[in-house]
């Protein structure tokens, strides 16, 4: 099932996506599946990203090529950070390229959307409270994150307004250990990988995080990206694809003065 998030005639709706058509539901995913009875045409809406303002849970070097490339000691445990809900946004909405930009890189990750509250959950119950998938884009100022990370930090490298373009739906039933991945900039693949190359995989994280803190409805888990990453300027394209969800694309525009 694809779940969108969309905009039309003033109002927002979550429904399911068959072919061009967006079948209303009733309330929210997260609530149930109950369908409206109303219909409507993919080309008449705006597809916005999947969850308003979630709370965004990032994990660093989490492909085994991705390590290796970095040089980077292979983590013991999920290395965490978090990105600000104001990072979040969907298809289509432009990636702003900030003043203090010097840097910034694109990074193609699996998101994981929680369906319901899970606290202390065992790896083999994880996947029962994912609600199930999207494409993220964990955009990164390469410079502000060296110092932040040279002081044990991490914030604001990843956490410019919209640094985390989501989208452009949620598909459920796909399993999250084997699905391709990768990353296009302005039609150029950068980025060609699979789920299978994570070093902590989708039930690993949901377990872990939830043995630590409640994980709700909506919240996103991304997963890492795999090698490849590299640099975006303003007037690019940015597509990250994953198999069984689909392509979101964001240009990318230079701040305003």
């Amino acid at each position: 099932m694809l779940i969108a998030r969309y905009a039309i005639s003033g109002e927002i709706f979550y429904g399911v996506l068959e072919g061009d058509k967006l079948h209303r539901l009733a309330g929210t995913p997260f609530a149930s599946f109950d369908r409206s009875g109303v219909t409507d045409r993919l080309d008449a809406a705006q597809l916005i990203c999947p969850v308003e303002a979630p709370r965004i849970f990032g994990v660093g070097l989490n492909y085994v090529a991705h390590i290796q490339e970095s040089g980077a000691k292979t983590p013991e445990t999920p290395l965490l950070f978090m990105k600000p809900s104001g990072t979040a946004i969907g298809p289509g909405a432009p990636i702003v390229y900030p003043h203090e930009g010097k840097n910034v890189h694109f990074e193609a990750e699996l998101a994981v959307v929680i369906g319901k509250t899970a606290r202390r959950v065992t790896k083999a119950d994880a996947l029962g409270y994912v609600l199930g998938y999207t494409c993220a884009n964990d955009v990164s100022e390469r410079v502000i994150q060296k110092v932040e990370m040279d002081q044990g930090a991490l914030l604001v490298g990843k956490g410019f307004d919209s640094f985390c373009p989501l989208g452009p739906v949620i598909a459920t039933d796909l399993d999250p250990t084997n699905l391709k991945i990768g990353a296009r900039v302005n039609g150029e693949t950068r980025q060609a990988s699979s789920t299978s190359d994570l070093l902590f995989g989708v039930a690993d994280l949901v377990a872990y995080l939830s043995s630590a803190m409640t994980l709700l409805p909506g919240d996103i888990i991304i997963t890492g990206t795999p090698s490849g990453v590299g640099p975006v300027v303003p007037g690019d394209v940015v597509e990250i694809e994953i198999e069984g969800v689909g392509v979101l694309s964001n240009p990318v525009v230079a701040e305003r003065p």
